[in-house]
């Protein structure tokens, strides 16, 4: 059953629940009126305990129940709609807001992230179909296989002349070797792949691993790669953080948590964003798709001048330094997820 399926049928049956008992909810029904808390027994003081926080009075109704879930799971709450504006209007003012402690009016940043690769997850599964490598694809891989194998042959020269003059003075050459056989190694693949031969063994056992794999199985590959992403989608945060801690290094101003809200509000706002330009894509509006993939550094240049107030100038150089380490980040974690899959 997919994920969509769940929240229908959930919702569905929350709205039959309040057809089939449509008092469930009013103040005097399916309530206990204690004058202690049932949790730990404290006495009583308002609408929550004042000890562990259990609200007062228990809701014993099905309706009540189906209303938990869907809080609970989906986040169905104002908080919300008060979160997702600032997150894409204002978003340096609500992660600043957030970080300084006042937190009630908004989502907390995990729970936001995780809501928000929940729909992206969903996103995917709904809108993706068989994939299919068509000429064009073909042609693609071709044309970037021939790009890579001339960035891949350029630096070969300088380093066998610098290995020649090491040699020449006595000095160690293990490393640079090791560089050497590398690239080799990517430039004969390379070249193999201009030719347009299907490659079966690239020299790397994580990659050939992977490639036999897809080889074998395509749409099983596909779904442990959707799989492993949904699953570990979290390790992008402590992934992200120590690059965004290089843009203010040693300060005493800001510290590793107030970069960990900036880094989750920030991934958020990535994910739901990449999560309508799909559905755009998916209804015919590959023009909106298109825009909406321009904004990110935009977003990033607003979130660093509103959260940690750095001049326009500063701002600008940081969103550039910011958007590299997200490339990073993102390989890193690709990198991570390919060999999970491999391993899997």
């Amino acid at each position: 059953m997919s994920e969509t399926q769940v929240i229908g049928d959930a919702i569905s049956t929350s709205l039959l629940v309040r057809t089939v008992e449509p008092s469930a909810g009013e103040a005097d029904q399916g309530h206990t009126h204690e004058s202690a808390c049932l949790n730990c027994g404290t006495p009583l003081i308002g609408s929550h305990c004042h000890n562990c926080g259990q609200t007062a009075h228990v809701h014993r109704t099905l309706g009540a129940f189906f209303h938990d879930l869907l809080h609970g799971v989906f986040h169905f709450e104002g908080k919300v709609w008060r979160t997702i504006p600032m997150l894409v209007l204002r978003p340096g003012t609500l992660t600043r807001e957030y970080i300084d402690g006042r937190r009630a009016s908004y989502v907390s940043p995990l729970a936001l992230f995780l809501f928000s690769v929940f729909l992206l997850f969903a996103a995917i599964n709904s809108t993706a179909g068989k994939a299919e490598f068509a000429e064009g694809d073909q042609a693609k891989v071709k044309a970037e296989a021939i790009k890579g194998l001339s960035q891949a042959q350029q630096p070969l020269p300088a380093l066998r002349q610098k290995r020649a003059a090491m040699e020449a003075k006595g000095e160690d050459t293990d490393e640079i070797d090791q560089e050497i056989a590398s690239r080799e190694k990517v430039v004969a693949v390379a070249s193999r792949m201009a030719g347009g031969e299907h490659i079966k063994s690239t020299g790397f056992s994580l990659l050939d691993g992977v490639i036999d794999e897809a080889t074998a199985n395509p749409n099983l590959v596909i779904y442990k790669m959707q799989s492993h992403a949904y699953k570990y989608s979290w390790v992008l945060i402590p992934i992200s953080v120590p690059f965004l801690w290089l843009l203010f290094p040693f300060s005493r101003r800001f510290h590793l948590y107030d970069h960990t809200v900036f880094v989750t509000y920030s991934l958020s706002f990535m994910t739901l964003l990449s999560t309508t330009a799909m559905v755009a894509g998916a209804l015919g509006a590959p023009a909106i798709s298109g825009f909406l993939m321009l904004t990110p550094p935009l977003h990033m240049y607003r979130q660093l001048r509103g959260t940690y107030s750095v001049s326009r100038f500063g701002g600008v150089l940081r969103t550039a330094a910011l958007g590299i380490f997200a490339f990073i980040a993102l390989l890193i974690f690709a990198v991570a997820i390919a060999a999970e899959t491999g391993a899997g």
